[in-house]
């Protein structure tokens, strides 16, 4: 997976290419756990996202959390099957997402 990420002032967009699983979870996390700091908007952008397993999931939950307490966080360009996973497990109702 590739992350990428583009800071202006106290905004964060994230871009993830590639699958976002057990293997590559970790290495997302490890990013947000500094990345996030003196942030109060975090965009994830997905269009190039493939897959996310739960392992993913947890992550941006937890992004999600932390973002509650500092600021906003919003997901875009989700693709129709990475969609149907955030309204299988019902992250549709924790995340924003806009498409």
């Amino acid at each position: 997976m590739t992350i990428t990420k583009n800071q202006e002032a106290d905004k964060l967009t994230v871009t993830l290419e590639g699958r976002l699983d057990t293997t590559t979870s970790p290495q997302l996390e490890g990013e947000m756990r500094t990345a996030v700091n003196g942030i109060t908007e975090l965009e994830f952008d997905l269009e190039k996202l493939d897959y996310v397993s739960s392992a993913g999931l947890r992550v941006l939950l937890a992004a999600q959390k932390v973002m509650n307490r500092q600021g906003e966080m919003k997901i875009k360009n989700v693709k129709p099957e990475i969609m149907e996973i955030f309204e299988v497990t019902g992250f549709v109702d924790i995340l924003k997402i806009e498409n």
